[in-house]
């Protein structure tokens, strides 16, 4: 498969996990500052908003590869000192009191039932392999000095990322575990009103001193930070690389593509931010960026790096089925009916038709198998002479002359690699005119 071909195909996935991945933190630091500040929930949002596009235009990707490092540390930091004052305020409960027991609230502990193995294990599958097609994850390996030092930032960071974890399980226990009524909150329970996902600066808000909630305010706002402008890059990126220099301008000059990111990066903002007015809860938004990259754009990522037979016309298939079924499928997130009801599909405990057969997988599976077989069908159809020439939209058919085939990837190996190199250092410094 080429390059550009594959490139072409997954960058408007990529766009649209990246805009909705950039609504989902817009919703945290909005919802943050709207509880801990008491600003209104839309001035919250537009501030938020605007701060993360600035800065991303003035610094480029320097600005991503600096700011992520004082974030990292502030994450770090204010979270781990936040967890003592709330794991020891006078509103709560000893938190392995209340794991099993139902105190103030239902045990914050649950329970995996046979039934809902299926749905267990998609999410497994969906959180260990999602993130894989993430641009924001190459992005940060790619610029690593050394094939070394890109494996040790990727075994180092999973390690972290288990670190980073603890905190939010604490502070979620110490909510549940939480009697409100004796609280400046009140009843009902955060759960109650709708807000258990702002639970974090509330819990912060009203169960620990004032000091410690400005700290833990740090802590969220560098962490969302950190994602967002890595969103507003990367989709920038992909637009200005992928879509605007390959299809749309080809000739266009590295003072054009400069203007193309800066004007990438506003759009891309405008429309996430848009996005947010539509619904305010972060779960729908990342589960809907993360499952289509799991669903459609993993399989793309492993064959083209795997499977040398694929080609063009197997990764659109690929794309379009793994599309297909997923929409027909159905998400109660977001209010879309299943017309494809899969073994064990029924009512949850909250009314919703709910697919618990691991469903993204089998379409993740399906459209793994689709791209390498079709393409090896359609070569074989080409090379065969079974279909004029002037069909081979995709120009898969072998060219009769080995020394030709290899000039012509070679040719095509050093426009990509070049391309690539001038869109690296636009990214890099947006700031020149």
């Amino acid at each position: 498969m080429s390059c550009g071909w594959h490139a072409h195909l997954s960058a408007w996935c990529f766009l649209k996990r990246g805009v909705s991945h950039r609504a989902a933190c817009l919703i945290v630091k909005g919802g943050t500052m709207s509880v801990i500040l008491d600003l209104p929930y839309v001035y919250s949002i537009i501030i938020s908003s605007a701060v993360a596009m600035i800065y991303t235009l003035l610094g480029g990707l320097y600005s991503v590869a600096y700011t992520d490092v004082i974030q990292l540390i502030l994450i770090f930091v204010s979270l781990w000192v936040c967890v003592p004052f709330l794991m020891t305020n006078p509103h709560s409960m000893d938190i392995s009191l209340t794991a099993y027991n139902e105190t103030f609230q239902a045990p914050w502990v649950g329970t995996v039932e046979l039934d809902e193995a299926g749905k267990w294990f998609d999410d497994f599958m969906l959180l260990a392999l999602g993130g894989l097609a993430y641009q924001a994850f190459y992005q940060r390996i790619l610029s690593a000095s050394s094939y070394t030092q890109a494996q040790v930032t990727c075994f180092a960071s999973s390690g972290f990322c288990l670190v980073l974890g603890i905190p939010s399980i604490l502070v979620g226990a110490v909510a549940a575990s939480t009697d409100w009524n004796s609280t400046s909150y009140g009843l009902p329970t955060p759960y109650e009103r709708n807000q258990a996902g702002s639970i974090l600066p509330i819990a912060l808000q009203f169960l620990t001193p004032p000091y410690v909630s400005i700290i833990g305010i740090g802590a969220v706002a560098a962490a969302v930070m950190s994602s967002m402008d890595s969103a507003l890059l990367s989709s920038a990126s992909l637009f200005s690389s992928n879509i605007y220099k390959n299809i749309l301008r080809k000739q266009a000059s590295d003072r054009e593509m400069m203007w193309v990111i800066r004007t990438s990066v506003v759009v891309v903002g405008l429309a996430g931010t848009a996005l947010t007015f539509l619904d305010n809860s972060v779960l729908v938004f990342w589960l809907v960026g993360v499952d289509m990259s799991y669903t459609i754009m993993f399989p793309q990522l492993v064959c083209v790096l795997f499977f040398e037979v694929s080609n063009g016309y197997g990764a659109t298939l690929g794309y379009l089925m793994g599309m297909i079924l997923r929409l027909l499928s159905g998400e109660p997130l977001i209010g879309l009916p299943a017309a494809i009801h899969f073994p064990g599909c029924r009512l949850d405990a909250e009314g919703k038709l709910t697919q618990y057969f691991p469903f993204r997988t089998a379409i993740m599976v399906t459209s793994l198998l689709t791209i390498p077989l079709f393409s090896w069908l359609m070569a074989v159809v080409f090379n065969k002479g079974l279909l004029s020439e002037r069909w081979d939209v995709f120009q898969v058919k072998r060219q009769e002359k080995p020394t030709a085939a290899a000039a012509a990837m070679d040719d095509e190996r050093t426009n990509c690699g070049t391309e690539e190199a001038s869109t690296a250092k636009q990214l890099l410094d947006t700031t020149r005119c």
